[in-house]
């Protein structure tokens, strides 16, 4: 198969990008099940998108956010995705219902 050019390549991407879903074939592709959506983990090709944000924190929190020296807001981060984590599988977890004492 023939390399393509940069430019070649960037006109084939644009052309793919314009076809309305309805016009791609995806009937040889099977649906993903419960069980692998269950299973499926972020690695590294995941980067979500920073924002800056301006927010009021104790003054103990930095202080103990910072002790690890650089990188600070990397382990603020980590800290609160984990959190955002658990909440949204609390949410989709079904409350077992109570049984009532005799």
């Amino acid at each position: 198969m023939k390399k393509l050019t940069t430019r070649q390549r960037q006109r084939e991407l644009k052309a793919i990008a314009a076809l309305s879903d309805d016009r791609i074939d995806t009937s040889d592709i099977p649906a993903l099940t419960e069980e692998q959506l269950r299973r499926a983990v972020r690695r590294e090709m995941y980067r979500p998108l920073k924002k800056p944000v301006t927010m009021r924190l104790d003054v103990d929190v930095i202080d103990w956010l910072r002790e690890g020296g650089p990188g600070y807001q990397t382990k603020a981060n980590a800290l609160l995705r984990r959190e955002m984590v658990r909440a949204y599988r609390a949410k989709k977890t079904p409350k077992r219902a109570r049984r009532p004492r005799p």
